[in-house]
């Protein structure tokens, strides 16, 4: 069948040797520029690769990523592997395996269609005669492009696609042998701290020289370079404690401290850039357009305000990074989303060209987003660049991940709509305010790769202050799903960039449309109370996309939301960026004695395009549904003057074993259909459906997060 996949990474990375090779040994290597961090993207382009070559799971390899090795495929971010990658290696597959056989038929001297294809193995079926794809092609380059339009293997005829086939590494992982960055170990390595301030502004007077000393003459090597301080030694344990007690030999100078004004009232007060958003979620550079006044015939007009706190990766493994500095460059193992743009911060931070260094990518604390990964990569590379020679391993804390790692901004989200006297929307308003999503480090005019490097600020000689300014892009940063899926006429809709917040922000899972959703799906809620229409209807009345329809129509037919047995539910709805997998979510649930949040059932239904790998699509709604709830329910970020104060799972915490309700997840099928990127799908419709069930229970319509007992209490005092 004509292919119905295309990939923006084959633009950069045409040709087909970039993508697949056969050894000798029969074996056939993939390669990618994503990287693994527990989605499965791995076992995804595995079965991809099987599928179009005709070969066992078993031969393919996925070759881990290393800068200069494997395509450049930016970050692995935004649900885009599969619709990049994904589609790379099945065109890159299915040009190879047309390759292979017009080989083989000239081997065999055959017509290519007398030939089947059994586990790399081409037979005719006239002669009898055989050849292997490792006969044909071990060890050599194949010299051609990948063809875009290559026929790709009929649904109909698919033996893996789709099927529940156990992750790559999973055995390993079960049975504790499967190596995380956190367990390198190299001949004559130091593990490293980093000994930091008690916060961002803080910096480094000097130190009692007595403590230093002593620690120096027990084999600690102390790198220090302006305010950055860090500790090296053979011993891991020994480190640890150095780096505790000259942290208590320094003299801080503490500055301001950090701000502490009324975190709401500062994002909607203080200076910000502010864009109108139209042509389905593109900025555009020009004046905000006025809220106007109720239009001519509306019979109801409702406006609200929703705010989202700082979040926190809350990875459950710290941070961490692994360098080597030689003469001939720097060699650096992280597990960076980024790797590609990693190398060129770093390389701009020490003035190298980019292939004296070098980035492989190795499994650890899975991020989802931006978190301490560069980070603890780049702090590696500055000790290594102090010690050469020398292995470097260094591993955060779990007080630098939860206090160090850049934030999901808080937002602060205000909507207004009118009603006609048929319910249907007649206006739309939605302005979301907040700090950047986009501090990712890469290079840039100014050292701006360097700059956005935590570590870098706090050198002698630190690269310029790099202030990101508004990203002009589709559904990108802080405006991701602000603009809604559904018609609505007369939309306004404005992104304000707020300056001058008081922590360290960037990318997390989501971006901005985790807020946006949560604030549009629990607004529409209210419109259709308000209406006299069922939350479903009220949806549908607006939604003209067919498979948006199809997907909530699924959802419908399976809940009740007027059942009277003291439980709330409530529902959610969004196709993640407007453009990849789209995802409706059904939450039911109850309020407790303690004003506690009880979890019984989630129902979520998806379609993210054809299904590859089930049980992998599976997991991804299943766990953004998880973390979802747990930033709804429990997560915030706090902080005073000296520093931040949720340091810890006491201070932060997150959602527990005890507090998991029984998941659906229901796959609509779309065989031969492209790839939806599905990581993020689910995230802002459950923050809007534990919205919904809350008020369903309750009556009480919470519009700030998290929904803590102390925020019920309060929201029930107030009626």
């Amino acid at each position: 069948m004509s292919s119905a996949f295309s990939s923006p990474s084959l633009n950069n990375h045409p040709g087909l040797d970039e993508w697949v090779s056969v050894g000798e040994d029969g074996r056939i290597a993939i390669h990618t520029g994503k990287v693994d961090i527990g989605q499965r993207i791995s076992t995804a382009l595995a079965i991809i690769a099987a599928e179009e070559l005709d070969v066992d799971m078993s031969r393919i390899d996925v070759i881990r990523t290393v800068t200069g090795e494997a395509p450049d495929e930016g970050v692995t971010s935004g649900s885009n592997s599969m619709m990049e990658s994904g589609s790379a290696v099945r065109l890159a597959s299915a040009t190879a395996r047309r390759h292979l056989l017009a080989r083989a038929a000239d081997h065999l001297e055959v017509d290519v269609d007398a030939l089947d294809i059994n586990d790399g193995l081409i037979q005719s079926r006239d002669t009898n005669r055989s050849v292997t794809y490792e006969e044909l092609q071990g060890g050599k380059p194949f010299d051609i492009d990948v063809d875009p339009d290559v026929d790709t293997k009929p649904p109909g005829d698919h033996s893996l696609v789709g099927r529940h086939i156990a992750p790559l590494g999973l055995s390993e992982i079960v049975a504790g042998k499967y190596t995380y960055l956190q367990d390198m170990k190299m001949p004559g390595m130091l593990h490293a701290r980093v000994v930091r301030p008690p916060h961002y502004h803080a910096r480094l007077r000097g130190m009692d020289d007595a403590v230093a000393q002593r620690l120096r003459d027990n084999g600690i090597r102390i790198v220090r370079d302006g305010s950055y301080l860090a500790v090296a030694g053979a011993d891991e344990y020994a480190v640890t404690r150095a780096a505790e007690r000259l942290f208590a030999a320094c003299d801080w100078d503490m500055a301001d401290g950090i701000a502490q004004a009324d975190l709401y009232d500062a994002i909607t007060g203080n200076k910000r850039i502010s864009l109108p958003v139209e042509n389905d979620g593109v900025p555009q550079d020009k004046p905000v357009p006025p809220l106007e006044d109720e239009p001519e015939g509306a019979v109801h007009t409702l406006s609200a305000r929703f705010d989202k706190p700082y979040h926190a990766h809350g990875s459950i493994g710290p941070s961490a990074g692994a360098a080597l500095w030689e003469k001939d460059g720097l060699q650096v193992w992280s597990h960076s989303q980024g790797i590609y743009f990693l190398r060129s911060a770093i390389a701009e931070a020490f003035a190298l060209d980019e292939d004296k260094v070098r980035i492989e990518h190795v499994p650890g604390a899975g991020c989802y987003g931006h978190n301490g990964a560069d980070d603890a990569g780049f702090d590696a590379a500055l000790i290594a660049r102090a010690l050469p020679g020398t292995p470097i391993l260094l591993k955060w804390t779990r007080e630098e991940e939860h206090s160090w790692a850049p934030y999901a901004t808080a937002m602060s989200l205000k909507l207004q709509a009118s009603l006609d006297a048929d319910g249907k929307v007649m206006a739309w308003s939605h302005e979301s305010y907040g700090d950047t999503f986009m501090m990712r480090p890469r290079s840039g005019p100014n050292m701006a790769g360097a700059a956005r490097l935590l570590s870098s600020r706090f050198l002698e000689n630190p690269p310029p202050k790099f202030v990101a300014g508004p990203t002009i892009a589709r559904h990108v940063g802080l405006h991701r799903n602000l603009d809604p899926l559904y018609t609505f006429p007369n939309k306004r809709l404005v992104k304000n960039l707020v300056r001058d917040l008081p922590l360290r922000t960037s990318a997390l899972r989501t971006l901005g449309a985790f807020a946006n959703v949560f604030a549009l799906e629990s607004f529409m809620d209210e419109l259709a109370e308000t209406a006299g229409i069922d939350p479903f209807t009220f949806r549908l009345n607006h939604l003209e996309d067919p498979r948006g329809r199809e997907v909530l129509e699924t959802l419908a037919r399976q809940v009740d939301l007027t059942a009277d047995d003291g439980r709330g539910r409530g529902i959610g709805f969004a196709q993640y960026k407007n453009l990849k997998a789209y995802a409706a979510v059904y939450v039911e649930l109850e309020i407790n004695d303690a004003a506690e949040i009880v979890l019984h059932r989630a129902l979520l239904v998806g379609d993210a395009g054809e299904i590859v790998d089930r049980d992998g699509l599976t997991a991804q709604f299943d766990g953004g549904f998880l973390q979802a709830a747990s930033w709804a329910i429990h997560e915030q970020v706090t902080w005073d003057r000296d520093g931040i104060t949720s340091r810890d799972w006491e201070g932060y915490p997150i959602l527990g074993f005890d507090n998991v309700p029984e998941i659906d997840t229901v796959l609509i099928e779309r065989p031969g259909v492209a790839f939806l990127g599905a990581g993020e799908a689910v995230s802002g419709p459950t923050g809007a459906a534990i919205g919904n069930a809350i008020y369903n229970a309750t009556g009480l319509r919470l519009r700030r997060m998290p929904f803590t007992p102390d925020a019920i209490r309060a929201a029930a005092l107030e009626v």
